[in-house]
C-alpha cells in the first residue's frame, strides 16, 4: 500500500498550514481559515459522540455528510485525494494534527457516496501518528511460526455489562484454526498477571498483546479497567500497562474496549491508545466510542485471521473494517481507530506453508482427556469453556505459589457433583499453564499405570526417555526416592515442570469406610503420597491436579488446596446457553420446550450438553420430547446423587438440614446455614454434606468465605424430608441471617 502523511498545524492565530506529502517526496502544502476548521470541529462534536444518534445507525445519512465534510477538508482545492485514491493497492494516511484534528473521525471520509475506509477497490486506511520515531527500523522480518498472542480478559465484580470475553477467545481460535494461532491467555484480569507472563516469556516472544475489557476515565486521564488481586475493580493507566509490559512491546497492542481510542476533552487529552504508543508501543488499536460485544469479537476475529495467514497490519486492519461493514452491516465499523509510531506496518509472520515454518506450540488440553472406550474428549474444548473465572484465578494462584512460599501446596483437587465440569476446569488449567508438560490418567491408576508418566512427557532426547523409565521402574528404590531424583533440580525432569493430572479420581482410586466416606485405595495410597511428597522436597514447581466427586484425607506432611465446584451462575449459564445451538435464544426449537429444558438442566453444564442434543431428535413429538427430558434429568440424578445411596445412608439430621438449605435458590454463608438448622452437630453436618459431594461449597468473591448451596437437581430428594411448616419457618430463618449478613452489617460480615 501507498503511504502518505498529513501534517495539520496551526501556523497563527488565524490559519492552519496543512502538508501532505508521499514516500519523502517534497509536500504540497496550502492554508486553511481557523474559522473553518472550528466549524468542522462543531460539527463533528454534534454528530458523532456517544450521545449522538448518527453513529448509532448502520447506513445512516448524516455519517455519510459527516464523511464528505471530511473529504472536502482534505481534499482541498488542489484535490490532493486524487494521488491518494489512485494508488491501485489502497493508502495509508498517516495523520500528524493538533490534538482537537487528530481525533477527528478520519474513518468516515467518504467520496460520492462510498466511505473511502471500506471501499472495495484502493481503500485508505487512516492512522494517528504518534511522536517521529520508531520502536522497529525497515526492513522488519516476519516471523515464520504462527501468530502469537497474549489475551488479557479484563472482567472486575460488580462492572456492568459482564462482557463474553470466552466468546471472544472462542471467536479467535475457531478463525485462526487454520493457521494455528498460538493464544497464551492471562487469566487474572490483574497487572501483576500481566507482568508476569511477560517477564516468563521474554521479549520477542509475542506478535500481540490483546486487552479485552471496559474503559473509562480517572481525573480526566483515561484508564483500563482491570481486577484487583481477588477480583475487584481496579484501573489501570497507559503508564502502568507499560511497566507491566516492560517494555516487551509486541508488534501490535489491541485495547478492545468501549472508548479506548476516545480522546478526553474533545482532543485536548491523549486517548488511551495513543498514551500507549507514546510509551513504546509500535501500532495500538482502540474504540473511539462504546462498541458492542458482538462487533468487537467479530472484528478480532477477522484481524487475527488475517494476521495469522501472513497478511500485512494495515491489510488486517482494512480486512476487519470490511468484514464490520459489509458482512456484519455493523455501526461499529467506523470506530476502530489506529494509532501508531514510525514503524512500518508489514506482516507479523509467514504463511502457513513457508517452507522451514515452526509449528504451533500451544496445544488444546482438551484432547488430553480422551474416553478410553469412545476415544472422544469428554470435557469441554477451549472454544465451548464458559464461566468458573473466579475459579480458576483461585486454582491458578494455589499452582503456581513458589515451593518456599508458607503454605504452598503440592495438589490440587477440584471435588464436586458430577457435571459440573471438574474435569472441564483441570483442562482449562492445563492451557492457563503452557509452560508446564501434562499428563492426565482417566480412572484408576495402579503402579503399572503410573509408569506410563514417562511414556506422556516429551524428553530432549530418547536417551533421557529411557532413563527416566529405567529410574521408574527399579523396584528395588522406594517409590519416593525415585520420584525425588527425577524432579530434583538436576534430575531429568527438573528443567520440566509438569502437571500430573489423576482425572475421574473417585473411580477405582478410593476406597468407602463404613461412614461413607473415602480414603485412598492401596495402590494409590502408595502414589500420590510419594508424588506430592517428591514435590516439595525438592522444590519442584511441578503440581498435582485431581477431580473428584468425593474428598478424602490429605496424605501426611503434604499440602493440597480444595476447591470445590457450583452450579454455573445465572451469567455463566446464559453464556453456556448461547453457544448450545439448540437451546440458545435463536434456536428453532419450539421455545416451551428450550425452557423446559433449560430448567430441567438445573445449571449443571454436563446435562445442559445432553438436553441440547436431546431437543433436537426429529424422532421424538413434543410430549415424547417432555418425557426424554425427565427421563435424563432422572439418569443424571441417579448417576450423580443415589450412587451409592449416599443420601439415604447419612443421619436424618445431615438430610433434614440439606432441606432446609434448599429453602434458599442461591448460595449462603455458614452463618445462615446455622440459622436455618440450629442443631449440636451443625458443623459436623456441613463439613460431612460438603465431603461427600451432597453440598456444594463456594467462595464468595467479595468476602472470600465459604458458601454453600443445594443443587437444583436435588430439589425433589430432599424438599419431602421437612414439613411444610418447617419449610416456612426456614425460610424465615434464612431471610433474617441474610438481612443481617448483607444489609445491615455487609462490611462486617466474615461469613460465619
Amino acid at each position: 500500500m501507498g503511504t502518505f502523511d498529513l501534517e495539520v498545524f496551526a501556523q497563527t492565530s488565524n490559519y492552519y498550514e496543512l502538508r501532505l506529502s508521499a514516500d519523502g517526496a517534497a509536500p504540497q502544502t496550502r492554508r486553511l481559515d481557523r474559522a473553518a476548521v472550528d466549524e468542522l470541529i462543531t460539527l463533528v462534536q454534534r454528530d458523532y459522540s456517544s450521545d449522538a444518534n448518527a453513529q448509532k445507525v448502520y447506513g445512516a445519512v448524516r455519517l455519510a455528510e459527516l464523511g464528505a465534510r471530511l473529504a472536502d477538508f482534505l481534499d482541498g482545492d488542489q484535490r490532493w485525494l486524487t494521488p491518494i485514491l489512485a494508488h491501485p493497492a489502497g493508502a495509508v494516511l498517516r495523520i500528524a494534527a493538533e490534538e482537537r484534528l487528530r481525533h477527528l473521525p478520519w474513518e468516515l471520509l467518504a467520496r460520492e457516496g462510498t466511505f473511502l475506509t471500506v471501499a472495495g477497490r484502493a481503500p485508505l486506511l487512516p492512522v494517528r501518528a504518534v511522536g517521529t520515531h520508531a520502536a522497529l527500523t525497515s526492513p522488519v522480518t516476519p516471523n515464520n511460526r504462527p501468530l502469537r498472542v497474549l489475551f488479557m480478559a479484563a472482567s472486575p465484580e460488580g462492572v456492568e455489562p459482564v462482557l463474553n470475553f470466552e466468546a471472544e477467545e472462542a471467536a479467535i481460535l475457531a478463525a485462526t484454526r487454520r493457521t494455528g494461532t498460538d493464544l497464551v491467555v492471562e487469566e487474572s484480569g490483574t497487572l501483576e498477571g500481566l507482568r508476569f507472563l511477560s517477564r516468563a516469556y521474554g521479549p520477542d516472544h509475542f506478535d500481540v498483546l490483546h486487552l479485552s475489557g471496559h474503559a473509562t476515565t480517572d481525573g480526566g486521564e483515561p484508564v483500563f479497567v482491570v481486577e484487583g488481586e481477588f477480583g475487584g475493580r481496579a484501573t489501570a493507566t497507559a503508564d502502568q500497562i507499560a511497566q507491566a509490559m516492560q517494555g516487551h512491546w509486541p508488534r501490535l497492542v489491541f485495547v478492545s474496549g468501549c472508548l479506548t481510542a476516545d480522546a478526553p476533552g474533545g482532543g485536548v487529552f491523549p486517548s488511551m491508545s495513543e498514551s500507549l504508543v507514546d510509551a513504546g508501543a509500535p501500532a495500538v488499536l482502540g474504540w473511539a466510542l462504546p462498541v458492542g460485544d458482538v462487533s468487537a469479537t467479530d472484528f478480532a476475529a477477522a484481524l487475527y485471521q488475517a494476521l495469522a495467514d501472513g497478511g500485512s497490519l494495515d491489510q488486517a486492519v482494512i480486512e476487519a473494517r470490511r468484514h464490520l461493514f459489509h458482512d456484519r452491516k455493523s455501526n461499529c465499523w467506523h470506530l476502530l481507530r489506529v494509532y501508531a509510531d514510525r514503524s512500518p506496518l508489514t506482516p507479523l509472520v509467514t504463511p502457513l506453508h513457508t517452507r522451514g515454518r515452526r509449528q504451533s506450540q500451544v496445544r488444546a488440553a482438551d484432547q488430553q482427556f480422551l474416553d478410553p472406550q469412545t476415544q472422544l474428549s469428554r470435557v469441554a474444548s477451549r472454544a465451548e469453556f464458559v464461566g468458573r473465572r473466579r475459579l480458576i484465578q483461585r486454582c491458578l494462584r494455589a499452582l503456581r505459589q513458589p515451593a518456599d512460599t508458607p503454605g504452598a501446596a503440592q495438589g490440587l483437587l477440584l471435588a464436586g457433583m458430577g457435571g459440573l465440569g471438574k474435569s472441564s476446569l483441570a483442562s482449562r488449567l492445563l492451557e492457563r499453564m503452557p509452560i508446564h508438560q501434562h499428563v492426565v490418567w482417566y480412572g484408576q491408576v495402579d503402579a503399572i499405570k503410573f509408569r506410563e508418566l514417562t511414556s506422556k512427557i516429551r524428553f530432549d532426547s530418547v536417551e533421557q526417555s529411557e532413563e527416566a523409565g529405567k529410574i521408574l521402574d527399579n523396584e528395588q528404590v522406594p517409590l519416593p526416592t525415585r520420584l525425588r531424583h527425577l524432579l530434583d533440580v538436576d534430575g531429568l525432569l527438573g528443567g520440566t515442570p509438569c502437571l500430573f493430572v489423576f482425572d475421574d479420581f473417585e473411580t477405582g482410586n478410593l476406597d468407602i469406610r463404613d461412614d461413607g466416606s473415602r480414603v485412598l485405595a492401596p495402590a494409590m495410597a502408595e502414589i500420590l503420597p510419594a508424588l506430592l511428597t517428591a514435590i516439595r522436597d525438592t522444590g519442584s514447581p511441578s503440581r498435582v491436579i485431581i477431580t473428584s466427586r468425593y474428598r478424602f484425607p490429605t496424605p501426611a506432611g503434604t499440602s493440597v488446596a480444595v476447591e470445590a465446584l457450583e452450579t454455573l451462575s445465572p451469567v455463566e449459564q446464559t453464556k453456556k446457553i448461547a453457544i448450545l445451538t439448540n437451546l440458545r435464544p435463536e434456536s428453532t426449537i419450539d421455545p416451551a420446550i428450550r425452557e423446559r429444558a433449560i430448567e430441567a438442566a438445573a445449571g449443571n453444564p454436563r446435562l445442559l450438553d445432553w438436553l441440547n442434543r436431546i431437543v433436537d431428535d426429529p424422532a421424538l413429538d413434543i410430549d415424547g420430547l417432555l418425557t426424554a427430558i425427565e427421563n435424563e434429568t432422572d439418569r443424571f440424578r441417579r448417576e450423580t446423587v443415589l450412587a451409592d445411596n449416599l443420601l439415604d445412608s447419612q443421619p436424618l439430621e445431615l438430610r433434614r438440614m440439606l432441606a432446609r438449605i434448599n429453602v434458599v435458590e442461591l448460595p449462603v454463608p455458614a452463618a445462615t446455614v446455622h440459622a436455618m438448622h440450629q442443631h449440636a452437630d451443625a458443623d459436623r453436618h456441613l463439613q460431612r454434606a460438603v465431603q461427600l459431594g451432597l453440598l456444594e461449597e463456594g467462595i464468595d468473591p467479595e468476602t472470600r468465605q465459604p458458601r454453600y448451596y443445594v443443587s437444583n437437581v436435588l430439589h425433589p430428594l430432599v424438599r419431602p424430608l421437612i414439613t411444610d411448616d418447617e419449610y416456612i419457618e426456614a425460610c424465615g430463618a434464612a431471610a433474617q441471617s441474610l438481612y443481617q449478613l448483607w444489609v445491615l452489617d455487609p462490611a462486617g460480615s466474615d461469613g460465619r
